[in-house]
């Protein structure tokens, strides 16, 4: 990472090597071609919800994955559908890889009463089991032991259900993170862990808030595997994040995977990251992981241009339905508001 002016260096082990060509995969043609349009919907859908947020029509933050998506809707991808997820408000693309369609997005940020939260919540704090969603959890951190609860119970009712979640580098400092890796480890529970590694906890760099280079060091505390691969080839992530599900599967115990990215946008939309240095913004924007998998499938002869555009037109099109059909629906009744609350002890 480049923090603090420090030389860039390998972003993973074997970097250096294989300059700016995706990790191999085993994935055909038509699985790629999906990969392509999750990153497209993941980006477009971010696009429109900036638009919104500049008009007023967004309540609350928002927040994005810009320059991240290959690390979400690669890892997502690699899950079955009996799987469980844990997405964190910057893991849209995995959302979307579950079937979340963009227009409960659109209701969920304009706070509509046909949103997945009623309209009692914004952003992405919502879930839904019968996809295999659990709602993520404001302190970041406390969704790990959570996640390995729910792999450590599958496991003991026989199922082979693997959980999977996300974590930021500045989330890998609190104590539930700690706490709840050892649980799983100690469990051999059957979880998988994405660290988002961006090197910015807010404003704060990585190396001001831990002494390690790696995110992926902290697994040996542990004495549970871990894995480093180029956050930005959505290919790598897939690769990594297949193997760690197939090991916790297949009775392996959990797996830290470590994803080298970076965060194009601010902390919120409201950042404009004024604190990150030009060189460092630079070296990575060329690194755009959609850019790089449109030139690989380009290259490879596993897509043409028309193709692609026709990609883009047809998510345009879905895009320009779903966000008319959020503003139009409309804001949640009155009477509703103490639905769902409960006076503890009672």
């Amino acid at each position: 990472m480049v923090n603090q002016g420090r030389p860039l260096g390998p972003l993973y082990p074997g970097s250096g090597e294989r300059g700016d060509r995706l990790a191999p995969t085993a994935l055909g043609r038509e699985r790629q071609v999906a990969l392509y349009r999750l990153l497209e919907l993941n980006r477009r859908v971010e696009e429109r919800l900036s638009r919104l947020y500049r008009q007023g029509k967004v309540v609350g933050g928002l927040y994005s994955s810009r320059g991240q998506e290959a690390t979400s809707v690669g890892s997502a991808f690699a899950l079955g559908p009996d799987d469980l997820l844990g997405p964190l408000i910057r893991n849209l693309g995995s959302l979307l890889v579950r079937g979340v369609r963009p227009r409960e997005i659109f209701m969920q940020y304009m706070a509509r009463a046909g949103s997945p939260t009623g309209g009692r919540d914004g952003n992405l704090h919502f879930g839904d089991l019968a996809r295999g969603i659990v709602a993520p959890i404001s302190m970041l951190g406390a969704l790990i032991p959570v996640m390995a609860g729910a792999a450590w119970a599958a496991r003991r009712q026989g199922r082979e259900t693997v959980a999977l979640t996300y974590i930021g580098d500045g989330g890998t400092s609190t104590g539930d993170f700690h706490e709840g890796m050892n649980l799983a480890a100690v469990l051999q529970a059957p979880l998988v862990v994405i660290a988002e590694h961006n090197g910015w906890a807010y404003s704060t760099p990585t190396s001001a808030q831990m002494r390690i280079r790696d995110l992926a060091q902290r697994a040996a505390a542990y004495g549970i595997p871990a894995e480093m691969v180029d956050g930005n080839d959505v290919l790598a992530v897939h690769g990594a994040a297949s193997r760690a599900v197939e090991r916790a599967r297949a009775g392996g115990g959990p797996t830290l995977v470590e994803a080298k990215t970076f965060r194009m946008r601010g902390h919120a939309e409201h950042d404009d990251a004024g604190y990150v240095p030009a060189g460092e913004r630079a070296v990575w924007e060329a690194r755009d992981p959609l850019a790089r998998f449109r030139a690989h499938l380009l290259a490879e002869g596993l897509a043409t241009e028309p193709e692609l555009g026709e990609i883009a037109a047809g998510i345009e099109a879905e895009l320009d339905a779903d966000v008319d059909a959020a503003l139009s629906s409309p804001l949640p009744a009155p009477e509703r508001a103490l639905g769902g609350v409960w006076e503890a002890g009672r």
